[in-house]
Protein backbone atom coordinates (compact mmCIF):
# COMPACT_ATOMS: atom_id res chain seq x y z
CA UNK A 1 0.00 0.00 0.00
CA UNK A 2 2.66 2.43 -1.03
CA UNK A 3 2.79 4.90 -3.82
CA UNK A 4 5.63 6.33 -5.91
CA UNK A 5 6.13 10.04 -5.58
CA UNK A 6 8.13 12.25 -7.91
CA UNK A 7 11.21 10.83 -9.61
CA UNK A 8 13.82 13.50 -9.09
CA UNK A 9 17.28 12.34 -10.22
CA UNK A 10 19.25 12.83 -7.02
CA UNK A 11 22.59 11.13 -7.62
CA UNK A 12 24.43 9.42 -4.84
CA UNK A 13 27.93 10.88 -4.44
CA UNK A 14 30.59 8.45 -5.70
CA UNK A 15 33.08 6.98 -3.26
CA UNK A 16 36.26 5.64 -4.82
CA UNK A 17 36.01 3.80 -8.13
CA UNK A 18 32.43 2.62 -8.59
CA UNK A 19 31.84 -0.85 -9.91
CA UNK A 20 30.11 -1.20 -13.31
CA UNK A 21 27.01 -2.46 -11.49
CA UNK A 22 26.88 0.54 -9.13
CA UNK A 23 27.60 3.02 -11.97
CA UNK A 24 24.50 1.73 -13.76
CA UNK A 25 22.26 2.78 -10.85
CA UNK A 26 21.17 6.01 -9.24
CA UNK A 27 19.07 7.12 -6.30
CA UNK A 28 15.73 8.82 -6.88
CA UNK A 29 13.12 10.29 -4.55
CA UNK A 30 10.27 7.78 -4.68
CA UNK A 31 8.02 8.37 -1.67
CA UNK A 32 6.93 11.68 -0.20
CA UNK A 33 6.93 12.23 3.59
CA UNK A 34 3.12 12.07 3.62
CA UNK A 35 3.08 8.68 1.89
CA UNK A 36 5.67 7.29 4.28
CA UNK A 37 3.80 8.50 7.36
CA UNK A 38 0.53 7.11 5.96
CA UNK A 39 2.16 3.74 5.32
CA UNK A 40 3.62 3.27 8.82
CA UNK A 41 0.63 4.67 10.72
CA UNK A 42 -1.69 2.33 8.87
CA UNK A 43 0.64 -0.61 9.38
CA UNK A 44 0.41 -0.09 13.15
CA UNK A 45 -3.36 0.44 12.92
CA UNK A 46 -3.82 -2.76 10.89
CA UNK A 47 -1.82 -4.83 13.39
CA UNK A 48 -3.93 -3.50 16.27
CA UNK A 49 -7.14 -4.04 14.27
CA UNK A 50 -6.22 -7.62 13.44
CA UNK A 51 -5.13 -8.69 16.92
CA UNK A 52 -7.94 -6.91 18.76
CA UNK A 53 -10.37 -8.26 16.16
CA UNK A 54 -9.27 -11.81 16.97
CA UNK A 55 -9.86 -10.99 20.64
CA UNK A 56 -13.44 -9.96 19.78
CA UNK A 57 -13.94 -13.00 17.56
CA UNK A 58 -12.87 -15.31 20.40
CA UNK A 59 -15.92 -14.20 22.41
CA UNK A 60 -18.15 -15.87 19.80
CA UNK A 61 -16.01 -17.90 17.38
CA UNK A 62 -18.73 -18.68 14.84
CA UNK A 63 -19.67 -17.00 11.57
CA UNK A 64 -23.13 -17.07 10.02
CA UNK A 65 -24.82 -16.06 6.80
CA UNK A 66 -27.90 -13.87 6.93
CA UNK A 67 -29.25 -11.62 9.63
CA UNK A 68 -29.54 -14.10 12.52
CA UNK A 69 -27.03 -16.31 14.34
CA UNK A 70 -28.85 -19.61 13.81
CA UNK A 71 -27.08 -22.96 13.73
CA UNK A 72 -28.41 -23.71 10.26
CA UNK A 73 -26.80 -20.48 9.02
CA UNK A 74 -23.31 -21.41 10.24
CA UNK A 75 -20.51 -20.77 7.75
CA UNK A 76 -17.44 -21.23 9.95
CA UNK A 77 -16.79 -22.28 13.52
CA UNK A 78 -13.69 -22.73 15.66
CA UNK A 79 -13.91 -24.65 18.91
CA UNK A 80 -12.95 -27.72 20.91
CA UNK A 81 -14.61 -31.06 21.64
CA UNK A 82 -13.96 -34.13 23.75
CA UNK A 83 -13.07 -37.39 22.06
CA UNK A 84 -14.32 -40.79 23.18
CA UNK A 85 -11.07 -41.18 25.12
CA UNK A 86 -11.74 -37.92 26.97
CA UNK A 87 -9.04 -35.90 25.21
CA UNK A 88 -9.78 -32.32 24.11
CA UNK A 89 -9.28 -31.58 20.43
CA UNK A 90 -9.43 -28.22 18.69
CA UNK A 91 -11.18 -27.94 15.35
CA UNK A 92 -11.93 -25.59 12.48
CA UNK A 93 -15.23 -26.25 10.74
CA UNK A 94 -16.03 -24.72 7.34
CA UNK A 95 -19.51 -25.66 6.15
CA UNK A 96 -19.64 -29.47 6.49
CA UNK A 97 -15.87 -29.98 6.62
CA UNK A 98 -14.06 -30.23 9.95
CA UNK A 99 -10.27 -30.03 10.42
CA UNK A 100 -8.23 -30.89 13.52
CA UNK A 101 -6.37 -27.76 14.66
CA UNK A 102 -5.34 -28.75 18.19
CA UNK A 103 -2.56 -26.57 19.56
CA UNK A 104 -3.28 -23.71 17.17
CA UNK A 105 -7.01 -23.07 16.83
CA UNK A 106 -9.76 -24.09 19.24
CA UNK A 107 -7.53 -25.66 21.88
CA UNK A 108 -4.20 -23.97 22.62
CA UNK A 109 -1.67 -23.46 25.38
CA UNK A 110 -1.27 -20.30 27.45
CA UNK A 111 0.86 -20.00 30.60
CA UNK A 112 1.64 -23.75 30.43
CA UNK A 113 -2.05 -24.64 30.45
CA UNK A 114 -4.31 -25.74 27.59
CA UNK A 115 -7.76 -24.22 27.31
CA UNK A 116 -10.53 -23.68 24.77
CA UNK A 117 -9.79 -20.58 22.74
CA UNK A 118 -10.51 -19.95 19.04
CA UNK A 119 -7.28 -18.07 18.34
CA UNK A 120 -4.23 -18.49 20.62
CA UNK A 121 -3.53 -15.86 23.28
CA UNK A 122 -0.33 -14.63 21.58
CA UNK A 123 -2.39 -13.51 18.55
CA UNK A 124 -4.82 -11.32 20.52
CA UNK A 125 -4.71 -7.84 22.05
CA UNK A 126 -4.62 -6.48 24.66
CA UNK A 127 -4.83 -9.69 26.74
CA UNK A 128 -5.87 -13.29 26.46
CA UNK A 129 -9.50 -12.71 27.52
CA UNK A 130 -10.04 -8.95 27.87
CA UNK A 131 -13.01 -8.39 25.56
CA UNK A 132 -14.02 -4.90 26.70
CA UNK A 133 -10.55 -3.43 26.24
CA UNK A 134 -10.11 -5.34 22.99
CA UNK A 135 -13.22 -3.63 21.62
CA UNK A 136 -11.89 -0.22 22.71
CA UNK A 137 -8.57 -0.83 20.97
CA UNK A 138 -10.35 -2.08 17.85
CA UNK A 139 -12.66 0.93 17.56
CA UNK A 140 -9.86 3.45 18.20
CA UNK A 141 -7.61 1.92 15.53
CA UNK A 142 -10.60 1.58 13.17
CA UNK A 143 -11.41 5.29 13.24
CA UNK A 144 -7.76 6.23 12.67
CA UNK A 145 -7.51 3.77 9.80
CA UNK A 146 -10.86 4.65 8.17
CA UNK A 147 -10.21 8.40 8.33
CA UNK A 148 -6.76 8.14 6.77
CA UNK A 149 -8.05 5.73 4.10
CA UNK A 150 -10.84 8.07 3.01
CA UNK A 151 -8.42 11.01 2.84
CA UNK A 152 -5.92 8.92 0.84
CA UNK A 153 -8.56 7.76 -1.66
CA UNK A 154 -9.87 11.28 -2.19
CA UNK A 155 -6.32 12.52 -2.76
CA UNK A 156 -5.72 9.71 -5.27
CA UNK A 157 -8.87 10.51 -7.24
CA UNK A 158 -8.53 14.29 -7.43
CA UNK A 159 -4.78 14.54 -8.10
CA UNK A 160 -3.85 13.84 -11.71
CA UNK A 161 -0.23 12.95 -11.01
CA UNK A 162 -1.35 10.52 -8.33
CA UNK A 163 -3.77 8.83 -10.74
CA UNK A 164 -0.93 8.26 -13.21
CA UNK A 165 1.13 6.67 -10.44
CA UNK A 166 -1.62 4.27 -9.37
CA UNK A 167 -3.46 3.33 -12.57
CA UNK A 168 -1.63 1.29 -15.28
CA UNK A 169 -0.67 2.98 -18.52
CA UNK A 170 -1.54 1.59 -21.96
CA UNK A 171 2.03 0.36 -22.35
CA UNK A 172 1.90 -1.46 -19.00
CA UNK A 173 -1.33 -3.20 -20.02
CA UNK A 174 0.40 -4.43 -23.18
CA UNK A 175 3.35 -5.70 -21.15
CA UNK A 176 1.19 -7.53 -18.60
CA UNK A 177 2.06 -11.03 -19.82
CA UNK A 178 5.79 -10.34 -19.76
CA UNK A 179 5.51 -8.77 -16.31
CA UNK A 180 3.79 -11.89 -14.97
CA UNK A 181 6.51 -14.08 -16.50
CA UNK A 182 9.25 -11.91 -14.98
CA UNK A 183 7.64 -12.15 -11.54
CA UNK A 184 7.24 -15.92 -11.87
CA UNK A 185 10.98 -16.15 -12.59
CA UNK A 186 11.82 -13.70 -9.76
CA UNK A 187 13.21 -11.19 -12.25
CA UNK A 188 12.55 -7.74 -10.84
CA UNK A 189 13.22 -4.47 -12.66
CA UNK A 190 14.20 -1.60 -10.39
CA UNK A 191 12.56 1.40 -12.03
CA UNK A 192 10.86 4.55 -10.77
CA UNK A 193 7.31 3.46 -11.59
CA UNK A 194 5.33 0.51 -10.25
CA UNK A 195 4.59 -2.31 -12.70
CA UNK A 196 1.12 -3.38 -13.75
CA UNK A 197 0.90 -6.21 -11.18
CA UNK A 198 1.71 -3.86 -8.31
CA UNK A 199 -0.72 -1.23 -9.55
CA UNK A 200 -3.60 -3.68 -10.04
CA UNK A 201 -2.98 -5.15 -6.60
CA UNK A 202 -3.04 -1.74 -4.95
CA UNK A 203 -6.21 -0.78 -6.83
CA UNK A 204 -7.98 -3.92 -5.60
CA UNK A 205 -6.77 -3.39 -2.02
CA UNK A 206 -7.25 0.39 -1.81
CA UNK A 207 -10.54 0.69 -3.68
CA UNK A 208 -12.06 -2.72 -2.95
CA UNK A 209 -10.81 -4.72 0.00
CA UNK A 210 -10.14 -1.94 2.51
CA UNK A 211 -13.42 -0.05 1.88
CA UNK A 212 -15.27 -3.36 2.21
CA UNK A 213 -13.63 -3.92 5.59
CA UNK A 214 -14.65 -0.46 6.77
CA UNK A 215 -18.25 -0.74 5.53
CA UNK A 216 -18.76 -4.27 6.86
CA UNK A 217 -17.43 -3.13 10.23
CA UNK A 218 -19.89 -0.24 10.30
CA UNK A 219 -22.69 -2.61 9.29
CA UNK A 220 -22.20 -4.55 12.53
CA UNK A 221 -22.83 -1.45 14.65
CA UNK A 222 -26.41 -1.15 16.00
CA UNK A 223 -26.05 2.64 15.91
CA UNK A 224 -25.07 2.66 12.26
CA UNK A 225 -27.81 0.12 11.47
CA UNK A 226 -30.41 2.49 12.92
CA UNK A 227 -29.06 5.44 10.93
CA UNK A 228 -28.34 3.54 7.72
CA UNK A 229 -30.54 0.39 7.59
CA UNK A 230 -29.43 -0.19 4.00
CA UNK A 231 -25.85 -0.82 5.13
CA UNK A 232 -26.28 -4.32 6.66
CA UNK A 233 -28.75 -5.16 3.88
CA UNK A 234 -25.98 -4.48 1.38
CA UNK A 235 -24.08 -7.44 2.84
CA UNK A 236 -27.13 -9.68 3.27
CA UNK A 237 -27.61 -9.00 7.00
CA UNK A 238 -25.54 -8.19 10.09
CA UNK A 239 -24.20 -11.71 10.44
CA UNK A 240 -23.22 -11.78 6.77
CA UNK A 241 -21.42 -8.47 7.30
CA UNK A 242 -19.45 -10.07 10.15
CA UNK A 243 -18.52 -12.94 7.83
CA UNK A 244 -17.42 -10.51 5.11
CA UNK A 245 -15.38 -8.63 7.71
CA UNK A 246 -13.59 -11.82 8.77
CA UNK A 247 -12.89 -12.89 5.17
CA UNK A 248 -11.56 -9.42 4.39
CA UNK A 249 -9.22 -9.59 7.39
CA UNK A 250 -7.87 -12.93 6.18
CA UNK A 251 -7.35 -11.45 2.71
CA UNK A 252 -5.42 -8.52 4.20
CA UNK A 253 -3.16 -10.93 6.08
CA UNK A 254 -2.46 -12.82 2.83
CA UNK A 255 -1.74 -9.55 1.04
CA UNK A 256 0.71 -8.47 3.75
CA UNK A 257 2.50 -11.85 3.68
CA UNK A 258 2.90 -11.71 -0.11
CA UNK A 259 3.83 -8.02 0.02
CA UNK A 260 6.58 -8.62 2.59
CA UNK A 261 7.80 -11.66 0.65
CA UNK A 262 8.19 -9.59 -2.52
CA UNK A 263 9.85 -6.77 -0.58
CA UNK A 264 12.47 -9.26 0.67
CA UNK A 265 13.05 -11.07 -2.63
CA UNK A 266 13.19 -7.95 -4.81
CA UNK A 267 15.67 -6.10 -2.60
CA UNK A 268 14.87 -5.73 1.06
CA UNK A 269 17.20 -2.83 1.92
CA UNK A 270 16.30 -0.84 -1.20
CA UNK A 271 12.56 -1.23 -0.61
CA UNK A 272 12.78 -0.53 3.11
CA UNK A 273 14.91 2.55 2.55
CA UNK A 274 12.35 3.93 0.08
CA UNK A 275 9.66 3.77 2.78
CA UNK A 276 11.92 5.17 5.53
CA UNK A 277 13.93 7.91 3.80
CA UNK A 278 11.99 8.11 0.52
CA UNK A 279 15.00 7.27 -1.67
CA UNK A 280 15.09 4.28 -4.00
CA UNK A 281 17.90 2.92 -6.15
CA UNK A 282 16.86 2.29 -9.75
CA UNK A 283 18.65 0.56 -12.61
CA UNK A 284 19.43 3.15 -15.28
CA UNK A 285 19.25 0.63 -18.14
CA UNK A 286 15.88 -0.73 -17.00
CA UNK A 287 14.55 2.81 -16.64
CA UNK A 288 15.77 3.77 -20.13
CA UNK A 289 14.28 0.62 -21.68
CA UNK A 290 10.95 1.31 -20.00
CA UNK A 291 10.80 4.84 -21.42
CA UNK A 292 11.92 3.76 -24.92
CA UNK A 293 9.17 1.15 -25.08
Amino acid sequence: MTSPANTATDHEPPSGSPSPERSNTRLIKRHSPGTRVWHWVNLVALVILLMSGLQIFNAHPTLYWGDQSLSENTVLAIGARRTAEGDARGYLQISDYRFDTTGVLGWSQHNDEYSQRAFPAWATLPGSKWLAMGRNWHFLAAWIFATSLVAYLIYTVIRRQRRRQIFPSAHQWRQMKQTFLDHARFRFHHVSDYNVIQKLTYIVVLFGLLPMLVLSGLAMSPTMDAAWPWLPEMFGGRQSARTFHFIGAVAIVLFVVIHVGLVVTSGFFNNLRSMVTGTYRINVSDEANQRDE
